[in-house]
This record gives C-alpha cells, structure tokens and sequence, in this order.
C-alpha cells in the first residue's frame, strides 16, 4: 500500500489558547506578547529563537480570511538573572493581529521547515472544531497555552479528511502516485475536459473498488482519485500558463493575471461540488435506486437529488412519507439552511457533505431545522461523541431511500 504522507511530515508540534482581553486590546497592552505555559516552553525548548517566520490567518465564516506574512520570537525575558526564567512568546503587529478579539482561539503550529504558522479563529466555530481535531487537541481552549508534540507515533495519516483541512490553510501535500496520475491525465494533454469524463475516468481508474463495495469507501475512494488528478492537471496546466508570463502593451498584464487567479479558483469549487454530485449518481444507479437529479420543485428550487423522481413529488396522490431529498456539497460553511426550502412537501431533509467537524453550533442548528446530516463513515471520526449517534453514513441512506422505494 502506497503512504499518503502524515501530518508529522509537515508540522512538529502545536499550542492553542483561548484569547484574553489584555491580549488583543490595544488600550489595555500594547506589548504584544504571550506569557509562556511548561507546555510551550518543552515544544520551544530553552534557548532563545528570535525572527521565526509566520504566516498568520484569521479565519471565521466562509470565505472569511485574512493573511499576514510576519515572524515571532521566543524568548527568556530574564535570560541574564543568575536563577529565574521568564519566557514569552512576542509578534509584531499586523493585520490578522488586528482583528483578534477576546474568546478568540489561537493555535500555533510549527513546521518542519522552521517556519511556523499562527491561526486564529473566533470560538464555536467549525474551522476552530477542525484544527483541534487535525492537531489532536482535546477540550476547549485554555487562557494559559496547551502544546504537544506532533510525532510519527501520535500522528494523523494524510487521508482525504486531513488534506481537506490542509487545503483550508492552504498547504498543499505532495501527491505520492504522481507517476501513476500522470498517466491517467497525459489522455487530456493540456486542456480541462468534462467534469462527468473526469468523474467516469476516476471511478474506472479504481479497478479494486466495486460499486457495490461499502457505499462510504466507495465514495471516498472515488472522491480522492478524482481530486488527485484534478489538482495533477491544474498544476500542469497552471505552470505552463505562468511560465508563458502576463505580458500586455506597456508591461505587465495585472488584471489578465488577477483573472487567471480567479478562473483558477472558480474552477476548483465548481468542480468539487459536481464531482461529488457525479459519484452519487453512479451510486444510486449502481444500487438500482431511482431519482432525478436537478429536477425542479416549488419557486424554482432544484434540489441535488429528489427519489424516487420528479413525477411522484407532483403527483399529489404519491404520499409524502415516500419521497426523500439530498442536498449534496462538498462544503457546507453556511450554506446549508439553502436546502430548507428545496422540496416543501418533504418535512425532513438530508444534506450530504465531505467537511469534516462541522461545530456543534452548526450541528444543533440542522437538528432544530428538522435536517438530516449525512457523511462518510471514515469523517465521522472527526466529530464530537455526542454529534456522532446522530449523523447518517452513506450506506445508512442508500438503505432508507431503497426502504421507501
């Protein structure tokens, strides 16, 4: 079996706190410092480092986020007195420092690189459930800093629910089958083609897995490939159009550059949801499930998935009991109150996702909108205990809409 990589590959330990006052208002200190924790100063260790290059983020909501590349130093305050220690943590100002707020989380991780990477996000909420779980933290977060190690022997395996959150701080793996998906894509030379030939090409390329294998594997499985590839390709394509340059009348081409960037990432987030789409299909086809797919309700509303089909939603005669609706997005962040209203005559909705550790927040919430979670097994692991006997696997659905069917 081919090694994914692990998360000790990329970081070698991590600390979080919760924020206080004294912390982030200018009015009460200026001196933009951490007090040090037993915990910080073992993953630090005893002399000083000064200048340490950091990225900082600020993440909140979707797409909410603010970067700022700066540095850090540790040191000991009292480093000349014969028999005391006072160690801090000290960063300049900048623009993510600015936005934090009291109650606020910050995690500090250090990279295998020497860099380190400074990441606040405001508390309660799914990138803060996120990080803890990527980092094996437990609890909520202290005022005084709780740091570990981060080794191969308490160590996360880069899968798909790891490399999702790594893409979020956008750290990018490095892909261990390259060879093998640069023979898959080398067909496509260097163009994008459909996103149903990619999805089709990724579930045949997987010549091990049966659509009839467990339903959760099999979506992950298909997921994965078609993810791989994808991002192989963009990287090709992506590097021969930077090499070629930005180059108009008069210098360079800013707004053609800009333009790029930004196809560039639409790409990304409108491929990631029809691929997700694309592999269901094949499912429910696979399991002789009958449904429609984009098929229009009330005010125009087009929910991903309607079962059995559209005739019998219309059909007031059809009881309501036997109709089912899934939403399906890769991420929810938001977006999933849009489901609500999809399918008016189905009281109880299903929404599946590929994000892992969505908040309780955010779980309570779809629990009193009468909306049912479905994920995965394998991203199960990354929820809390008293999340995870009510979220719904896949096999667990393909059953209840063959039940009714």
């Amino acid at each position: 079996m081919i090694s994914k990589g692990f998360l000790s590959d990329y970081f070698e330990g991590v600390a979080v706190k919760r924020l206080s006052v004294v912390e982030t208002t200018p009015s009460v200190s200026n001196q933009h410092e951490f007090n040090a924790s037993k915990s910080l100063r073992r993953l630090f260790g005893d002399d000083d480092r000064k200048g340490i290059p950091t990225r900082f983020v600020w993440l909140g909501g979707e797409q909410e986020g603010v970067t700022a590349e700066s540095s850090i130093t540790w040191y000991d305050a009292r480093r000349r007195h014969p028999t005391r220690t006072e160690y801090r943590l000290y960063y300049p100002a900048n623009e993510v420092t600015a936005l934090m707020e009291a109650g606020d989380s910050f995690f500090l991780a250090l990279r295998r690189d020497g860099t380190a990477m400074a990441i606040i996000t405001p508390a309660g909420t799914t990138v803060q459930s996120q990080l803890q779980w990527l980092f094996g933290l437990e609890g909520e977060p202290e005022l005084e800093f709780a740091a570990r190690e981060i080794t191969r022997d308490v160590d996360a395996e880069l899968d798909f629910t790891v490399r999702y959150i790594l893409d979020e701080l956008g750290i990018e793996p490095e892909e261990p089958e390259a060879d093998r998906l640069d023979d898959l894509i080398e067909r496509f030379g260097m163009r994008f083609p459909t996103t149903r030939e990619f999805s089709e090409l990724a579930r045949t390329s997987l010549t091990e897995v049966s659509v009839h294998d467990d339903a959760d594997a099999v979506l992950l499985a298909w997921q994965e490939r078609e993810e791989a590839m994808f991002r192989r390709l963009e990287r090709r394509i992506v590097s021969e159009r930077l090499q070629s340059g930005f180059l108009a009348e008069g210098g360079a081409d800013i707004d053609g550059f800009l333009a790029f960037s930004l196809s560039v990432q639409n790409r990304r987030k409108a491929r990631a949801g029809q691929s997700l789409e694309n592999h269901l299909e094949a499912l429910f086809t696979g399991h002789g499930i009958r449904y429609a797919r984009g098929a229009v309700t009330e005010s125009r509303n087009r929910p991903d998935f309607l079962f059995p089909g559209s005739a019998q939603y219309h059909d007031p005669s059809f009881p309501s009991d036997r109709l089912t609706m899934l939403g399906a997005k890769s991420t929810l962040k938001d977006r999933w109150r849009q489901v609500l209203a999809e399918a008016m005559r189905i009281k109880q909705k299903h929404l599946l996702t590929l994000e892992p550790a969505i908040s309780g927040n955010q779980t309570d919430q779809m629990r009193s909108a009468n909306l049912q979670l479905v994920l995965p097994r394998r991203l199960h692991e990354s929820y809390r205990d008293n999340q995870r006997d009510w979220l719904m696997t896949v096999s667990d659905f393909i059953g209840l809409v063959k039940e009714r069917q």
